[in-house]
């Protein structure tokens, strides 16, 4: 890594950090110290534990599913539809793991969330989870990249991310889907942080239940990690609280679509 780069130790010199970010696609080369990206970690984690578990947003936002660690796909998503802030965006996790560049989507996602913290926001997903990080790819993309106290930093960050939002009061998202323990929204709210992702539970389930079209109430998932449901329990939650659709990701999206469709 180059003795050259200069270190970002002030938020406000946040526009020439993600320049340097984008500026990967052509040096094909992370130009930032392990300095700037605790910087990153530590002030997106700032933000995140300023705002709520679950968010209340309003449209338009563009909702955006999984991208894990495919750094060019995220900066041609940007490129379709708008770097921030001309287009207001909503991630639903499943941010690291599998690609190559972890490090530089987790990086570019962080510094628009500090940088336009009232119109770019982050779920967690199952993914942004220690024990995963460690099968998956991430965990050792830092330990080889940087080091393992770096990934412990960005475990931190992820700790602390909201897990749910509602757009418009009418647009329920989180990264996996319902849980029979989810009664009522408060219940979201009132999760703590920064947390571990638990093996059951609600906040377990927000990040991993599956719905599947061919069943009815609910069922063990196939993962060996939470549950599934069915077309009904979509209905009957989307009855309850009003609203029109939910938004996930997790999936192939024609799961969702199917599923959604079939419930309203």
């Amino acid at each position: 890594m180059s003795q050259q780069m200069t270190t970002v130790t002030d938020v406000n010199n946040i526009d020439q950090l993600i320049l340097r970010i984008i500026d990967t696609r052509r040096l094909k080369q992370l130009n930032l110290t392990e300095t700037d990206i605790r910087l990153l970690c530590n002030r997106s984690r700032e933000v995140f534990m300023s705002q709520p578990m679950l968010l209340e947003l309003s449209a338009p936002v563009k909702i955006c599913g999984d991208i894990h660690g495919q750094f060019t796909d995220l900066l041609r998503l940007f490129d379709y539809g708008g770097y921030p802030p001309a287009s207001n965006y909503l991630f639903l996790g499943d941010y690291v793991d599998r690609g190559k560049q972890s490090i530089e989507t987790m990086c570019l996602l962080l510094a628009y969330k500090i940088k336009y913290p009232e119109n770019f926001f982050l779920l967690r997903g199952n993914h942004e989870s220690a024990g995963i990080n460690r099968i998956y790819g991430f965990y050792d993309e830092c330990k080889r990249r940087y080091t393992i106290k770096l990934w412990r930093t960005f475990v931190d960050c992820y700790s602390c991310m909201p897990v749910s939002a509602i757009v418009d009061e009418k647009i329920f998202c989180c990264h996996g889907g319902l849980s029979p323990d989810l009664l009522n929204m408060n219940q979201i709210g009132q999760l703590a942080r920064p947390c571990d992702v638990p093996d059951k539970g609600l906040l377990c389930d927000l990040l991993w239940s599956d719905p599947d079209p061919k069943i009815m109430g609910w069922s063990d998932n196939d993962r060996g990690v939470s549950v599934t449901f069915g077309a009904d329990i979509v209905g009957k939650f989307v009855h309850r609280h009003k609203f029109d659709l939910i938004c996930r990701a997790h999936q192939h999206r024609i799961t969702v679509v199917n599923l959604t469709t079939r419930a309203l």
